[in-house]
């Protein structure tokens, strides 16, 4: 699986960290194997959300039982830094494709 989501940018950076680890810890505390995760940065909307015209993006790439991402998507609506959020299941052939990006994106920050 992997998601994406769009945290609040009037959030501290220890805001920020914090409220993602959050979520990391929720889907290893459920026996998730965490497979990547990315920083996108502070980006902008394509329309306002919450009349905010930007958002930190933060993507999440993990395995984990299908019964869980519903329960997990529950959390991302209880915490009101989250503007927004997608989880999507990845086939073979976008699995792949996310292996070749994250590799791409590890050697350019080298």
């Amino acid at each position: 699986y992997e998601t994406v989501f769009i945290l609040n940018p009037v959030l501290s950076d220890t805001q920020i960290k914090e409220t993602v680890q959050k979520f990391e810890d929720y889907l290893v505390s459920k026996g998730a194997e965490m497979i990547s995760k990315e920083d996108w940065g502070l980006k902008k909307l394509a329309y306002p959300i919450q009349k905010k015209k930007s958002g930190f993006y933060h993507l999440l790439e993990y395995k984990v039982a299908g019964e869980e991402i519903s329960a997990f998507e529950l959390e991302f609506r209880r915490d009101d830094s989250v503007m927004r959020y997608l989880s999507v299941r990845l086939d073979k052939h976008a699995a792949a494709w996310a292996k070749v990006r994250t590799e791409r994106v590890k050697s350019t920050k080298k």
